[in-house]
């Protein structure tokens, strides 16, 4: 087949973008009021993820929670449910479409249909710095998906059994006491913590690189409902070279809550206002 140049092909190309959702409508974090109720808060709970497993925690509403490289550079891959009705849950398409393909301080992860309502805004990230590189790569991506052990068997022929997925979805059922038929529906795409992606520039493919994160480095989050997490210590290790192998060099990420002396002046945000015709 003959493939012909139109005449105005670059005058097509030239055409300005447009913000799909501009967002300067959404209601303000407030970032200072969770600063001054954070200086209040301590310590009531922690929970260490070992490397290549997942394990959940709660968050009450109005608690904070730290996510924190302890050991080595390492990614996670972040879940969050609706404490009440864990069929409300993170939605990071929507959540990039807000906020673009990476979070950081004053971002919030929202949760899917009918909700739609923050589930927890970040409130720290000692990774900011960072921004957007040479590459295009910046940190905390809404993109990929989670290596999973459905993609690995289809591009590598093998089954590997500690994929993110499927460290979540284990979790999940230990947390709550379901069976697998019932937990696997539930897990869903992920904030990649720490993670270092983006897109290339030739062919659009999703690129990861060595993350940037050191022991010490942590992002933090308000929990504005009751919160189920799920967090997985990803088999990539930092992610440099390869997910979903034994090869990679891995280390455990440390998750705290922190509890306020003083709930913040807030109210938890509501589902969505939208009702459908009758």
């Amino acid at each position: 087949m003959i493939r012909t140049i139109p005449e105005d092909a670059a005058e097509r190309r030239a055409v300005r973008p447009v913000i799909c959702y501009p967002n300067h409508t959404l209601p303000d974090p407030d970032l200072l009021g969770l600063q001054a109720v954070r200086l209040t808060a301590r310590k009531s709970g922690e929970c260490l993820v070992p490397p290549r497993e997942a394990r959940c925690f709660h968050v009450p509403a109005g608690h904070f929670f730290r996510i924190t490289s302890v050991e080595g550079p390492q990614v996670g891959d972040l879940n969050l449910w609706s404490a009440a009705d864990p069929r409300e849950r993170f939605y990071s398409g929507k959540t990039r479409a807000l906020h673009g393909t990476h979070l950081t301080r004053g971002d919030r992860m929202w949760s899917n249909f009918p909700n739609l309502r923050p589930l927890a805004t970040v409130t720290e990230d000692t990774l900011e710095w960072y921004g957007i590189d040479e590459y295009g790569g910046s940190v905390h991506d809404v993109i990929g998906t989670r290596c999973d052990p459905y993609t690995h068997r289809l591009l590598h022929g093998q089954d590997y059994h500690h994929c993110c997925h499927s460290n979540l979805v284990n979790a999940l059922m230990a947390e709550l006491g379901l069976p697998r038929a019932e937990a696997e529906p539930l897990v869903h795409d992920v904030l990649n913590v720490f993670m270092c992606t983006g897109f290339t520039r030739d062919t659009g493919q999703y690129f990861m690189k060595a993350s940037p994160v050191r022991p010490g480095d942590h992002i933090e989050f308000f929990a504005e409902i009751d919160l189920i997490g799920g967090l997985s210590a990803c088999p990539g290790g930092d992610c440099g070279s390869e997910h979903s192998s034994d090869a990679a060099a891995c280390h455990p990420l440390l998750v705290e809550i922190f509890a306020p002396a003083r709930p913040a002046a807030r109210a938890q945000p509501r589902p969505s206002g939208y009702r459908w015709p009758e």
